[in-house]
């Protein structure tokens, strides 16, 4: 086999629904992949298993297999898929029913040994709702070694439903760093779907964005890979979405991983043909000694009101608001957001307000609940002119914390399980602590006249959450716009320009081989996601927020 050919139709739990079809009647693939967990689907998972044990895993996925899986099994196509979350081995049973009923002849494998929940306390976990080790590739590789048509999986990290099969095809072995590297590079960028394809895409305009194709990677044996997606479908592949992706929730240039930790400062990206780029060079190393641990609890309850000011006096009516709302009982935390999206002389009455947002958390539902949002009602006719809310008064919704934790590897069974027979994973047998890379040499800076205008005239940018921190990726796409860039945009001046992160710990990591420096910002998103710290709960816009800032851009770029 020269390359075998691995399409992604899943970047999260509710994404497009009909993209499994698409790829499977798009074109030629050799596995068809999908990416259902990310870490607030775990707490929903969670959730789930509590209101029943037979649950746990994406019914999505489930469904998704009772239109296609006889597609998949036409077309040759083998699947493989996390969406098994809590639960990978009901899901399996669940899809051995569904085969039955369509008349079809597959065989379902799934990996376990990632869910740690009865072992949470004497591994030092604590007592979470769920704790899930990110596991690798090689249990994926197992099942498919040994004729699985299906692999489903719980808690594994999200390149690897890409690199299993790679894997697979090509024989690697645990010390292949290169190769594993490779796949895992190949795989970061097509997990998420569309998004290596033109979608969440700073320089949207450039492209037919309104249905883009889901992405494939063909990666050879080698580790090198081509990433594309079928002919005909909207979107594009280019070096700046396929960049834009490799910079996507990472740190430094060490991308470690459980079966290697992949140098993404090594990578080399090249535009083959239209909708064709080539990654290649991408060095790998041993990967660490721990796994990381994915570590849910339920935080308590939330709710918010949201107040319409709207005119004249906006600071004014929104401390009225503050004076008047009393509660029974105060809540644990009480924040205050005033959004001033309203406009001066404004010739419609949504563009001449602004929002006042009230949010509340404690661990008494009760709280938190209709005593809260009732309160703010109440005030309506005794308040400011032109009172009104944009939601009724409701009940108290629970919210859930997130955080990291670490288990040595040894100390995880990693099993993949075919035909009822158990296969052991080993974890790897040599390991690398991580350090931190060396920033490279810089070039030096460009200079001359400068005008005033956004930084994302000339950049693009990707950002997104791990647990309670955010990374902003920011990439430029000629030599001379990289000179400036990485002079011009250090800490400070990021610090300056979203004052939001001007008390947070930041630290930059410079790319030279993708033209782009990538902030990491710790603590901005609190607990994760699931708490609902801040306006943007995942910091999926911080890119673009830090885009629309200005900046003294030399003139020759513009």
């Amino acid at each position: 086999m020269s390359a075998i050919r691995i399409g992604n139709a899943s970047g999260f739990y509710g994404d497009r629904f009909g993209a499994v079809c698409e790829m499977l009647t798009g074109g030629p693939l050799d596995v068809l992949t999908g990416d259902y967990l990310a870490e607030l689907t775990m707490l929903i998972l969670g959730r789930d298993r509590m209101k029943d044990p037979k649950f746990g895993y994406a019914k999505t996925f489930l469904r998704q297999m009772e239109e296609n899986l006889g597609l998949a099994v036409e077309r040759g196509v083998k699947i493989v898929a996390n969406a098994g979350g809590l639960n990978p081995s009901g899901l399996a049973d669940a899809l051995r029913e569904l085969a039955t009923k369509l008349g079809l002849d597959v065989r379902v494998a799934h990996v376990e040994g990632d869910d740690l929940i009865g072992r949470a306390a004497e591994l030092g976990l604590g007592e979470p709702l769920t704790a899930n080790a990110y596991l690798g590739a090689f249990g994926i590789a197992e099942c498919l070694k040994a004729g699985a048509d299906v692999v489903v999986t719980g808690r594994v990290t999200d390149a690897s439903v890409i690199v299993g099969p790679a894997i697979a095809a090509f024989g690697w072995q645990p010390t292949d760093y290169d190769q594993l590297a490779g796949a895992v590079a190949a795989g970061h960028v097509i997990e998420c779907g569309a998004q290596a394809t033109g979608g969440n895409y700073s320089f949207f305009q450039e492209h037919d964005l309104r249905h883009p194709g889901f992405p494939i990677a063909e990666i050879h044996a080698d580790g090198s890979s081509v990433i594309t997606k079928h002919d005909g479908t909207g979107g594009a592949v280019t070096v700046g979405t396929v960049t834009a992706q490799l910079l996507y929730e990472i740190s430094g240039a060490r991308y470690a991983g459980p079966d290697v930790t992949a140098r993404f400062d090594t990578i080399e990206l090249s535009q083959e043909d239209a909708d064709r780029v080539r990654i290649s060079g991408v060095r790998g190393e041993p990967p660490p000694p721990s796994l990381k641990v994915s570590l849910n609890t339920l935080g308590g309850f939330r709710n918010e009101m949201v107040f319409v000011l709207t005119g004249l006096d906006i600071e004014a009516k929104a401390e009225l608001v503050k004076q008047q709302l009393t509660f029974a009982k105060p809540p644990a935390e009480v924040k205050w957001t005033l959004a001033r999206t309203d406009h001066t002389d404004a010739a419609g009455e949504e563009e001449a307000s602004a929002l006042l947002r009230c949010a509340v958390k404690d661990a008494d539902p009760k709280v938190v609940g209709r005593a809260f949002s009732n309160a703010a009602v109440e005030i309506a006719l005794a308040s400011y002119p032109g009172f009104h809310v944009t939601a009724p008064p409701g009940d108290a919704s629970p919210y859930g914390l997130f955080k990291p934790g670490y288990v040595d590897a040894k100390l995880v069974e990693h099993v993949a399980i075919v035909d009822g027979n158990s296969i052991p994973i080993p974890p790897a047998a040599e390991t690398w602590e991580l350090a931190e890379v060396a920033e490279p040499a810089l070039p030096e800076p460009l200079t001359g006249s400068t005008k005033r205008v956004p930084l994302g005239t000339i950049a693009g940018a990707r950002s997104g959450d791990k647990g309670g921190d955010a990374n902003v990726g920011v990439w430029v796409r000629t030599d001379e716009a990289w000179r400036w860039l990485v002079h011009a945009l250090t800490v400070d001046e990021f610090r300056r320009l979203l004052p939001e992160t001007a008390s947070l710990p930041v630290t930059r990591h410079v790319f030279d081989n993708l033209k782009a420096v990538n902030f990491v910002v710790t603590g901005i998103l609190g607990d994760g996601v699931a708490s609902q710290a801040r306006f943007d709960p995942q910091g999926k816009a911080l890119g673009e927020w830090l885009r629309a800032r200005y900046m003294d851009i030399p003139e020759v770029l513009l």
